[in-house]
């Protein structure tokens, strides 16, 4: 075996390595699901338990309020997807074509903003809606995940819109376009990467986030897929059977939406635009 097959038989190796290492818990909460009663520990290695049942599924699906959960989830998370992309969109339109007093200390207290944990800004957040009335209010944890998200996204959008070039706009400007006109028309077309991408990362932080949630969120009819699956953890017995089902549906949106907006996480359309 020569010196090139090596490198490339160690790197397959390493990487089958890596792939098991990362499927291996999943494969672990998908058999703990299966399995009949709430039984964590076992010492069958076997994917598909013996006895396997899918109890689990039926019972988090229509004996728990899990459809519930899933609702303000969903209300929640389409709601900072739509305003975070609209913010972001626009926001980053503004710091990249435009120069305004203030612009440079805006993009760092962006910048800055990410240096933290959200954890640390629970306590501001708490107070600023309670003076506004959103505490234990959806519409509260949609105003809190968004300010939390924007900083990431604006920053995306703005370096995003840094690589098309203006001429673009300006050719559509010289046609008749307006400004507004030439923003939706010619940039928002060619910034579909990065607005997918904007996309998907505000779904992902809203639809898995717990923390902040668990401070703002008090009324059990107002519980998010976390706060719902936190609940089925008791003081001394945890439906593990029920919790790990609940896990498996949980990722099934945030999987098939990330299939869905594959095709688009491939940037290039910007090279394409400005040929020829």
């Amino acid at each position: 075996m020569n010196a090139r097959a090596f490198r490339s038989t160690v790197l397959h190796l390493l990487l089958i390595a890596v792939t098991l290492a990362t499927i291996y818990p999943i494969l672990q909460v998908v058999t703990i699901s299966l399995r009949p009663g709430d039984r964590l520990y076992s010492t069958s290695l076997a994917i598909i338990p013996e006895g396997a049942t899918l109890d689990a599924y039926r019972i988090i699906l229509f004996e728990k309020p899990f459809l519930l959960w899933m609702r303000n989830s969903l209300l929640v998370t389409i709601a900072v997807t739509v305003l975070g992309v609209t913010l972001a969109s626009t926001a980053g339109y503004a710091f990249s074509r435009f120069r305004f007093p203030g612009r440079g200390v805006g993009m760092l207290s962006f910048l800055v903003t990410q240096m933290f944990p959200a954890t640390m800004l629970l306590l501001p957040l708490y107070i600023l809606l309670g003076r506004i009335g959103l505490v234990d209010t959806l519409s509260g944890l949609v105003v809190a995940y968004v300010a939390t998200a924007l900083p990431f996204c604006v920053w995306t959008m703005k370096g995003y819109y840094d690589s098309i070039p203006v001429e673009l706009e300006e050719a559509a400007m010289v046609d008749g376009t307006s400004r507004v006109g030439a923003f939706v028309k010619v940039t928002l077309p060619l910034s579909a990467p990065a607005l997918m991408i904007t996309a998907l990362f505000s779904f992902i932080s809203a639809w898995s986030e717990f923390m902040v949630a668990r401070v703002i969120i008090q009324s059990h009819e107002l519980n998010t897929l976390p706060l719902g699956l936190e609940s089925l953890a008791g003081t001394f017995q945890t439906e593990w059977a029920n919790y790990s089902a609940g896990a498996i549906l949980v990722c099934v949106p945030v999987v098939a939406l990330f299939l869905a907006l594959n095709r688009y996480l491939v940037s290039g359309l910007t090279l394409g635009g400005v040929k020829g």
